[in-house]
């Protein structure tokens, strides 16, 4: 009798763990089984939830002391590399711009060191972070500015969770690169579960021609970075087909920014405040990263094919602009080109305020050119002869003028920004690809 009771519930007990075994497996049909472990291990081996990913950015290293979490920041210059020859001078954290992504779970202590090796004062804050008033890192306000060599201890237990970042409270210093990701996981991993989970800083930068120092005081920007680098050397994202995705946004800079997504449409999940309620959630394929805000979205990867990620402000999507170089048939009035930033910002430096040399124009260059005129071989009229040459129906210059050219420019790099994630991708790919741009690369299975 009591073997019989035994097997009983022994096949009972086999029934129900078979049963949630297969509720399992529907719920993410397309997993076999191996792949099932690979994530559930990764999983377990970050206390739980899926690590992000920041593409070339490092992540900061943390030691724990009587279960409080230790980590150390040093501010100091740095030099990056927005694009394969074009290093600038800008200002970070532990060598990186921006800085190393800061890691941690809901409910841990963490003990930050930051020492300064800037010329100048500086000090940290904890972007969207709820902490006690003194750690809130406002010169002057909440803690004696760090001075250059100096050092202070920022301690606070974490009760929130979701995207946030730390940046200097120096305003030209955040706009020399001074921010870094604060990941914050939930205890209990958010519904539906994601796959991959990455995450990006947006930033601009105004920075002339033959220079390397960025012109924080400008509100002209001409590089527009994500995590420091610029599209095509932009990391793509891999991820496989079926896979749901997360993706975060930080921005800290003068601009808004329409992030877009090609192919597919995504969830809109999470800001600066932490996780939207699923009730609230809403879709769409742009969501605007305004300036201070966080933004995450999640999204299935329906589609296999190399998808665009991109800012969609068109000056958003190029790289190192400077002025309108060649003729844009200016007849009479309208804009000239090749006028210095001052002109182009309607900055009165001579005449009077309705001087023609106040008109509009298109004033991002050095003034070396005062009026609109060929300054290359490669843009504006051909000569006569070379007319000719191409066909001997060919109009007079004044004829063959089009209003408006040039406008885009056409330049490949592929080979120059080659690494393992751009395998594969269609030649001349990195033609499309400048500016606030990367791609997401859902890729078959095998």
């Amino acid at each position: 009798m009591n073997v019989r009771r035994r097997n009983f519930f022994q096949g009972i007990i086999g029934m129900l763990i078979g049963l949630k075994a297969s509720a399992l497996a529907q719920s993410h049909p397309r997993l076999n089984e191996p792949e099932k472990r690979e994530r559930t291990d990764q999983a377990n081996a970050h206390g739980g939830f899926l690590s992000v990913h920041a593409p070339d950015l490092p992540k900061l290293p943390y030691r724990m002391e009587g279960g409080v979490k230790v980590f150390h920041l040093v501010a100091e210059p740095v030099k990056r590399e927005f694009l394969p020859g074009k290093v600038f001078d800008v200002w970070g954290f532990n060598g990186s711009m921006p800085g190393p992504t800061i890691e941690v779970t809901e409910g841990d202590t963490v003990r930050i060191t930051v020492d300064n090796h800037l010329p100048e004062l500086t000090s940290v804050h904890w972007h969207g972070l709820e902490v006690p008033i003194e750690m809130d890192g406002v010169p002057g306000v909440t803690q004696d500015p760090i001075p250059p060599g100096g050092r202070f201890v920022y301690q606070f237990t974490l009760h929130q969770k979701g995207t946030f970042f730390y940046h200097s409270h120096m305003p030209m210093q955040e706009m020399m690169g001074m921010i870094g990701l604060f990941i914050i996981h939930p205890k209990k991993a958010y519904l539906p579960h994601v796959d991959k989970d990455f995450a990006y800083i947006l930033q601009e930068w105004a920075i002339l021609p033959n220079n390397t120092v960025p012109n924080t005081l400008s509100m002209e920007f001409n590089w527009l970075t994500l995590n420091g680098k610029v599209g095509p050397a932009t990391t793509p994202l891999i991820v496989r087909h079926g896979d749901r995705v997360r993706i975060r946004f930080v921005n800290l800079g003068m601009d808004h920014h329409p992030i877009h997504l090609h192919g597919h449409q995504f969830y809109v999940t999470g800001t600066e405040g932490g996780r939207i309620p699923r009730s609230a959630q809403y879709p769409g394929n742009t969501v605007l990263v305004g300036v201070a805000q966080a933004r995450d979205f999640e999204f299935e990867a329906k589609y296999v094919g190399d998808w665009m990620l991109h800012c969609h402000l068109p000056h958003h999507m190029m790289n190192q602009m400077v002025s309108m170089v060649g003729p844009m048939a200016h007849v009479g009035s309208g804009m000239h080109s090749g006028m210095g930033m001052q002109e182009g910002m309607g900055i009165v430096r001579k005449a009077h305020a309705l001087s023609e040399d106040l008109g509009p124009g298109l004033g991002r260059g050095m003034g070396l050119a005062t009026r609109e005129r060929p300054v290359s071989a490669l843009v504006g009229l051909q000569a006569k002869g070379e007319q000719m040459r191409h066909g001997s129906n060919s109009k007079p210059d004044n004829e063959k003028q089009i209003p408006g050219f040039p406008q885009d420019m056409w330049m490949t790099m592929d080979a120059t920004v080659a690494k393992p994630e751009t395998y594969g991708l269609r030649r001349t790919w990195t033609g499309g690809v400048m500016g606030m741009m990367t791609l997401v690369r859902i890729l078959p299975p095998k």
